[in-house]
């Protein structure tokens, strides 16, 4: 039985400006099609007659006055579903694409405050999948990094407590004493990482 992950998106409309102008765009496209056809069928009928009976009467007409009015309602239906299939198609693929946007951009917040102990999560399925890989990969490697950092700062201030400073000039206490500083900041600075 498989378990749920933590990070399950439920709501699909996750970044509404993107996702609408997502939707718009795909909406307009299909309008234009429809748009597109009637001119074509239009301008494709434009010269030619057709007889038909209405109504036990015999008429003669365009083909373009004979095909215009079904033609019209037949892009009209046509249109409207279409364009409702593609809002839900739409707002379902930029759902793949706004979720995980939604999480890099939260895991970056995480990371801007030095907590390097997140990584992204996405779902099998959306977009960016080998990005979000990259990026953890990267994640990864900073931590490690830091890590390091701490543990050489560890041994550094190891070898700094067992110097007795006692023996040395003026001059070079000095020095130890902006080493033993120098060492105290970077500290202060490794302590704002989270790995």
């Amino acid at each position: 039985m498989e378990s749920t992950p933590a990070y399950k998106r439920s709501n699909y409309y996750i970044s509404q400006e993107f996702q609408l102008k997502f939707i718009v765009r795909f909406c307009f496209l299909v309008v234009l099609g429809a748009l597109a056809t009637i001119a074509l069928l239009y301008t494709f009928c434009e010269h030619s007659t057709t007889v038909s009976i209405i109504q036990a009467r015999v008429r003669v007409m365009t083909t373009t006055d004979f095909l215009l009015p079904f033609l019209a309602q037949t892009v009209i239906i046509v249109t409207a579903l279409v364009g409702v299939a593609t809002v839900v198609v739409t707002l379902y693929m930029s759902h793949r694409i706004a979720g995980p946007l939604f999480r890099f951009k939260e895991t970056l917040k995480e990371l801007v405050a030095g907590n390097f102990t997140n990584q992204v999560k996405l779902r099998k399925g959306d977009e960016l999948l080998a990005f979000s890989d990259e990026f953890n990969e990267m994640i990864t490697v900073i931590r490690e990094k830091v890590r390091l950092a701490e543990q050489r700062l560890s041994a550094a201030q190891k070898d700094i407590h067992s110097i007795n400073d006692a023996g040395l000039d003026e001059n070079k206490r000095r020095q130890f004493a902006d080493l033993k500083q120098k060492v105290v900041d970077l500290e202060k600075t490794l302590k704002f990482f989270r790995t």
